[in-house]
């Protein structure tokens, strides 16, 4: 049907392109002469005068100025013209859509267009990578051309932040001049360049630890105006399923995760447990209760008193029977480290949650990490979102574009190559199984090689892409492995795939981001044309996978630029994919192949592969779905905390907000114990006044003989006062200056205790909600119905530990006060799946405001008269 309407209609893609062609590249061109005429100067100069225009014109009226300039800028700082089709691709940047764009159309120098136009309104502008090194390399590239133009322009790495700046030599020189000229400065300052390249983690990482600071002086970045996010299908869908996480370590025993560990093995399949791959689930049989019942010594494993045996239970054999070494994950230095299934690499300071990447960890036998106690957290969907504009660019975004458009809302538009696409893709080889599938690979390669013709072969798995190794070297075939193992080399193995004769195996798109350059890099113009005459680099695909634009970007590794190139994927019905979305149609094809080593082509197959990828597509978009789903109700809440949070350390007091949290207090509880469906003669005064006198001293004379003959409004006043006057003398005592800053310490260090202990009581909701479906109740309208409830516990339990606090806190004026860490070493990683449920108590307060120590047996420095245990120290 939308074929139908495309039809009828046109591509509204094509419709955006000739629009721009004939409007803005126009325009451009022909201010093209003139812009050659002028010096680096008025160059210069030209940009100065386009950011006073902005402060009055719209960006759209100055765009072709300013992609002109940028043009020029480009030409004279590093040699390179903008094409038309990049002048499209930068205008579809700027309007805050998806630009898909092939591999080798100069992204990069796309980026500079929109970047450029958005920094003249001085409100910056981000890159956003999938790693360290492309943000880097991508300023460092770019840098002459900002630089040439008097824009700053900032990079921001996991552990390094800096200003490029030509005149500068990093006294630790890289392989790649472009690495070597950016000086260290603060975050902050990075931030604060007109322009920043930094990874999405970071970007991520940063919001979150703003949201933690203690003082304004130690926010670092500014707001979140406008982004272009590279490679923007794989941050935006393939790492939206794993939330950023901020997280505190919580005491427990880790002895259980090895005690159950030796345990699996003993276990039989189908008796004990039984695993479906489809849906990577692992669940014990009533039986395999029984023996496990029997290997813990206990009588019931189901009770509620072993709930925690359980758990550890089901994650012990979920880790035997679900993750394998060198396939979801790698042991390196002791260490379990997470294998990225879409891109092969290691994802250090990742782990999956709810104890199970502690039950890997002992399957494996090394030293198991302590759980945490989730501090801040939040989904990239929700913290892209955020941005005022927002933007991507990748070379296949058009297969998920209802995806991009339903959550992020931006359309995708395909901007046509600069020369002709040449590349040849041909039909798939069917194998039986996959002992004959790779060994046609081999026999491939190996005839390849004698020709000399440069080949990249993608993998699904580390562990098949040393399998693959190993049969190369036994044939004598010379080649490089690029997978997660080797993460160091990759852009330096990857940049080289184009050689005659070069032999690269990687898992599924490491070296995403770098260019294959038929002849090498730098290419040699004798091997880039021998190269071109074997037809060019040529792809194999040693299996589908899941998602269609994931085969996509391999065969896009070919044929850049116009080269020469051909692509070929061998599937064997026994591949994961087959086995498990093909359908019954699939399966009885392998009684049609007799031999092993005989391939099958038929256009059946080809369809029942891609209606495979299309319902495993389907499937992971309703994964996402239901995570935002869920991680919107506490977005909510997420920003009016933060929102609270920023007001309080922007303003100079918070004496109106803790004056009104007094009164809020006393009202709470003069409505509570003076209500109108009791006659006032039965009011409980005194348990009303004691409650008060739980966190404000009152004067004697405040009796209930003083209060009885009064009505509620007038009690409140009369305890209002009361308690209000014995804050004014609080802060007289301490002084005005000082409390002030005490005041704005302990509201930002309550709010941060209780949304930490919100985070967790969410958490410990999520985890259970699902049941409420057996009783018929949508768990998710549940979740959203007890999570406002929860929250408006927060608000309140906030304004009550502020209060109490400040009438009791003890404020040593001998010496400075001692001021928290604003930046805690907490451990900051990225989790897999929905979040980490921390088994234990929740992590104490993150930061703490010293009193002065009583003795439960002293006088209540409120001033109540009563022992301290009898007062503000029941709760100890």
């Amino acid at each position: 049907m939308l074929k139908l309407f495309q039809s009828l209609l046109g591509d509204p893609s094509e419709r955006i392109v000739k629009d721009l062609r004939e409007s803005v590249v126009q325009e451009v061109n022909a201010l093209e002469p003139e812009f050659e005429g002028l010096s680096e100067a008025a160059l210069r100069g030209k940009l100065e005068e386009l950011r006073e225009r902005a402060k009055a014109e719209p960006l759209e009226a100055l765009m072709p100025e300013t992609f002109a300039l940028v043009r020029e800028a480009s030409k004279r700082g590093l040699g390179q013209r903008h094409h038309d089709v990049q002048l499209i691709g930068g205008a579809v940047l700027f309007s805050g859509k998806i630009a898909e764009m092939r591999t080798g159309e100069g992204k990069t120098l796309v980026a500079t267009l929109p970047l450029a136009l958005n920094a003249l309104e001085g409100r910056g502008g981000h890159l956003v990578t999938p790693n360290d090194y492309l943000s880097r390399l991508g300023a460092g590239w770019m840098g002459p051309i900002y630089t040439l133009l008097g824009l700053r322009v900032g990079v921001i790495t996991h552990e390094f932040a800096g200003i490029y700046d030509p005149t500068y030599d990093d006294p630790v020189r890289h392989g790649d001049e472009r690495l070597n000229h950016f000086r260290p400065v603060s975050r902050r300052e990075a931030y604060l360049a007109d322009i920043t390249y930094g990874t999405n983690n970071e970007f991520g990482f940063d919001y979150l630890r703003d949201n933690m600071v203690i003082r304004r002086d130690d926010l670092v970045q500014r707001e979140l105006h406008y982004a272009i996010v590279d490679e923007v299908d794989f941050i935006l869908i393939d790492e939206a399923r794993t939330p950023l996480i901020i997280s505190g370590q919580v005491e427990q025993s880790i002895e259980l995760y090895y005690q159950f560990a030796k345990h699996m093995p003993r276990l039989q399949a189908e008796r004990d447990y039984r695993v479906d791959e489809k849906l990577r689930t692992a669940t014990l049989t009533e039986e395999g209760v029984t023996t496990m019942e029997h290997l813990l010594g206990v009588d019931n494993l189901t009770d509620p008193q072993h709930i925690e045996l359980m758990h550890h239970a089901q994650q012990a054999l979920r880790a035997h029977t679900l993750y394998h070494r060198d396939v979801e994950y790698v042991v390196k230095d002791g260490q379990v480290i997470i294998v990225d299934e879409f891109t092969g690499r290691l994802m250090f300071g990742r782990r999956y949650s709810d104890g199970l990447h502690q039950a890997i960890e002992a399957k494996e036998g090394v030293r198991i990490e302590k759980e945490s106690q989730t501090l801040a957290t939040i989904t990239f969907q929700n913290y892209f979102r955020m941005y005022h504009k927002l933007a991507g660019m990748t070379g296949t975004a058009k297969t998920e574009e209802a995806e991009l458009t339903q959550i992020y809302n931006l359309p995708v538009v395909v901007v046509p190559t600069d020369r002709p696409m040449v590349r040849e893709d041909l039909p798939d080889l069917v194998y039986k199984n996959e002992k004959g599938k790779i060994q046609a690979v081999v026999d491939e390669l190996e005839e390849w090689y004698k020709q000399r013709r440069p080949v990249l072969v993608g993998t699904r798995s580390i562990e098949k892409s040393e399998g693959l190794s190993a049969l190369l070297r036994r044939r004598g075939v010379p080649h490089q492995v690029l997978n997660a193992k080797y993460h160091e080399k990759e852009a330096e193995i990857i940049a080289q795939a184009g050689r005659p004769g070069a032999i690269t195996i990687a898992t599924n798109m490491a070296g995403r981001g770098v260019d294959i350059i038929l002849g090498g890099n730098p290419p040699n113009p004798e091997d880039a044309e021998r190269v071109r005459g074997l037809g060019g680099l040529h792809i194999i695909g040693t299996e589908r996978h899941e998602a269609r634009r994931i085969d996509h970007q391999l065969r896009g590794r070919a044929g850049r630029q116009g080269d020469p190139g051909s692509s070929r994927f061998y599937v064997a019905l026994d591949d994961e994919l087959m086995r498990l979305y093909g359908g019954e149609r699939a399966q009885k094809l392998i009684g049609w192949i007799v031999e092993d080593d005989v391939p099958l082509e038929h256009k059946m197959l080809t369809r029942q592969i891609e209606g495979a990828q299309k319902k495993i597509e389907s499937y992971h978009f309703d994964v996402r779905k239901h995570v935002l789903e869920y991680d919107d109700v506490m977005n909510v809440q997420r920003k009016v905390i933060y929102a609270e949070r920023r007001t309080i350390l922007e303003g100079s007091s918070v004496r109106e907000n803790i004056l009104n949290f007094i009164e809020t207090l006393v009202g709470d509880l003069v409505d509570g114990f003076c209500t109108t469906e009791v006659r006032p003669e039965e009011w409980d005064l005194p348990a009303l006044l004691e409650e008060v006198r739980g966190f404000a001293p009152l004067p004697a004379e405040l009796s209930e003989s003083a209060l009885r003959a009064l009505d509620a409004a007038e009690i409140k006043e009369r305890i209002l006062t009361a308690a209000l006057a014995a804050y004014e003398a609080k802060v007289a005592s301490v002084g005005s200056e000082m409390m002030r800053e005490v005041e704005r310490l302990i509201l930002l260090q309550t709010l941060d205790r209780k949304w930490i202990d919100h985070l967790y009581a969410m958490d410990a909701l999520r985890e259970g909600i699902g049941l409420r479906a057996y009783g018929q109740a949508n768990p998710l309208i549940e979740y959203q119905k007890e999570g406002y409830a929860l929250f408006d516990q927060l608000k309140h339990d906030v304004l009550e530990e502020t209060v109490k606090f400040l009438y009791i806190v003890q404020v040593q004026t001998a010496a400075p006060m001692p001021l928290p860490q604003t930046r805690p070493a907490y451990r900051v990683t990225r989790q897999e799946g929905d979040g980490d449920r921390p088994r234990g108590a929740p992590a104490a307060a993150a930061v703490q405001v010293r009193t002065a120590k009583v003795g439960r047996n002293d006088p209540c420095p409120c001033g109540s008269g009563k022992k301290y245990k009898k007062c503000h120290g029941r709760d100890e």
